[in-house]
């Protein structure tokens, strides 16, 4: 009883701070910037030779990282076939659908196809982890995705979804399914080893992947003709892009599940649409201004209601 009574303080407490919602939000901070620094700097680099250079900054980042908090942990033996194919899935098969995908089809169509990261993994949060949401939570990522679509369609004149849909379209598509079974199943290893030991280990196995995959490119390049805003946009994007966003998200995947964290990923074509403004000059229409309020109002919703399996599981984890 005296054990028990001593944590509801620090509960209360730290249940004030919504650590977890300021992670989230700081990833689309990051993601939302990134679109711009990535158009820039992709004028001097090749998308593949890009991700060969990003990677191993990030991976190094966060190995210094991992360092810092004592001994480089290792996984159990049962959980290395899943963290390493997680690792490819996460980072060399969803980075490579995704520049291949974005190269072949409308700025349009590829971002609301990217919008349906938070419904494929809510299916597979339910279906592998047997998670139960409630209405509201679901009501709340279908509200988002309406927001989503007033974003992007209101921005693109030319915008539409095409009636067979075409390469660019399916790879696209087939991106937002590995990056949400990715974000499925990483959310128990989170809750087992902590977030940063996953993502390091997840990034690190798809490094050499990546740097091989980019080689030529890079080989090819004249490095020096590189101006230095592009290479402050490869370590941006190395840096806080890949390693601290990823750390910040696989942290939300510990604290509150992943449906909810997929869920704020919507946030991110709102940022990216402000950073256009600021950065390029570009004027939003009424639609993509309604669609950020109907983004925030989805959000809303998905934090309003506990699953069965979310939060409260997590906290029994940790506090056994």
């Amino acid at each position: 009883m005296v054990k028990t009574q001593s944590q509801d303080p620090r509960k209360q407490i730290s249940s004030g701070i919504p650590w977890n919602d300021l992670a989230l939000v700081t990833v689309c901070l990051i993601w939302g910037i990134n679109f711009s620094v990535i158009k820039v700097s992709l004028v001097y680099f090749d998308p593949l030779a890009f991700n060969a250079v990003r990677f191993p900054m990030a991976a190094l980042v966060l190995l210094a990282m991992l360092r810092l908090k004592g001994p480089i942990p290792m996984p159990k033996k049962k959980h290395w076939l899943k963290i390493i194919l997680l690792g490819i899935l996460g980072n060399i098969v969803y980075q490579l659908l995704f520049i291949y995908g974005i190269d072949k089809t409308l700025a349009g169509n590829s971002s609301l196809l990217l919008a349906t990261v938070p419904i494929w993994t809510i299916l597979l949060a339910t279906a592998i982890n047997k998670e139960t949401y409630g209405m509201g939570v679901w009501a709340g990522i279908i509200i988002t995705l309406v927001g989503i679509f007033f974003v992007v369609s209101g921005g693109d004149k030319n915008f539409s979804l095409s009636e067979n849909l075409p390469v660019g379209d399916l790879l696209v598509l087939l991106s937002a399914i590995t990056w949400a079974t990715y974000t499925v199943g990483s959310q128990n290893l989170t809750r087992e080893y902590g977030a940063l030991a996953v993502t390091t280990w997840t990034l690190c196995i798809a490094t050499p992947g990546l740097v091989l995959a980019g080689a030529q490119s890079l080989w090819s390049m004249d490095l020096r003709s590189v101006p230095m805003l592009s290479w402050i946009g490869v370590t941006y994007a190395g840096v806080m892009a890949l390693a601290i966003a990823y750390y910040f998200w696989n942290y939300s995947l510990e604290k509150i599940g992943a449906p909810r964290t997929a869920a704020f990923s919507n946030l991110v074509p709102v940022i990216a649409l402000l950073t256009a403004l600021v950065w390029l000059g570009e004027i939003p229409s009424i639609a993509q201004l309604i669609g950020t309020v109907v983004i925030l109002v989805g959000l809303w919703l998905t934090r309003q209601e506990k699953s069965d399996s979310g939060t409260v599981n997590v906290s029994k984890e940790r506090n056994p």
